[in-house]
């Protein structure tokens, strides 16, 4: 009973965090879009479309993610985030990463690069789940591995029973790239952005486990995803 009210609590934030993300765009037909962590760009498409630009490009580890994001027209490089960028330097207008970050092991690389790649003036939106969110505290308090950290391991879920994460991470699994690797704080992705010479526009968080999503927006500090508008000065 447990595992199916928090389910239904996640899905409703889950897409009260990407109503969050498209809030946070500037309208701009000229400006060229980069969704690192693109997968099949569903949300790619979906993003270009609030800022009313036609010119997409991807970055996506899994080939065969990949290869169908390009039929939507948008332009993909198959790499790794953990390492350096196939793009050039000052090219996007805007730059989103969602719920990417905490499957990186090199995350200093991987902010540096988007800033790099981001025009001066520019603005990047990186979203990802919150370390300090209250459902993650509570575990943590009851001895169990944070809920957002659970599935760190090949193996599947460790650590917390009432994780809803059951899939095993195998070298040929389509879930491997979504094993967690790192996971910030509020404050720490907050400082984290900052040290690389971004500056933090506005802040979003969705979902308030176990109680109702909005709640967040009173309480952003333990909001379950935590979403950040970043300008390149």
């Amino acid at each position: 009973m447990f595992k199916k009210y928090l389910s239904s609590l996640i899905l409703n934030s889950s897409a009260g965090n990407l109503t969050n993300i498209v809030a946070l765009v500037e309208k701009n037909p000229d400006a060229v879009l980069l969704d690192l962590g693109c997968d099949e760009g569903y949300f790619t498409d979906r993003l270009a479309k609030a800022i009313g630009c036609d010119t997409k490009y991807g970055v996506e580890i899994v080939a065969e993610r990949a290869a169908v994001a390009r039929k939507k027209g948008i332009k993909v490089s198959t790499a790794d985030l953990n390492e350096k960028l196939p793009l050039p330097d000052n090219f996007f207008d805007v730059v989103l990463s969602n719920q990417v970050i905490e499957h990186l092991h090199d995350t200093d690389n991987f902010i540096s690069e988007l800033h790099r790649v981001l025009k001066s003036g520019g603005y990047a939106i990186v979203s990802t789940e919150n370390l300090s969110s209250w459902h993650n505290i509570f575990a943590l308090a009851l001895g169990f591995q944070p809920f957002s950290m659970a599935n760190f391991s090949s193996k599947g879920t460790v650590g917390n029973p009432f994780s809803l994460w059951n899939n095993k991470m195998t070298e040929n699994s389509p879930f491997k790239s979504w094993q967690h690797m790192r996971l910030f704080s509020y404050f720490g992705l907050v400082d984290l952005v900052q040290k690389f010479g971004f500056a933090v526009e506005k802040i979003k968080t969705s979902g308030y486990y176990p109680l109702p999503f909005d709640l967040s927006n009173i309480d952003k500090i333990h909001g379950h995803w935590i979403t950040l508008k970043l300008r390149k000065p």
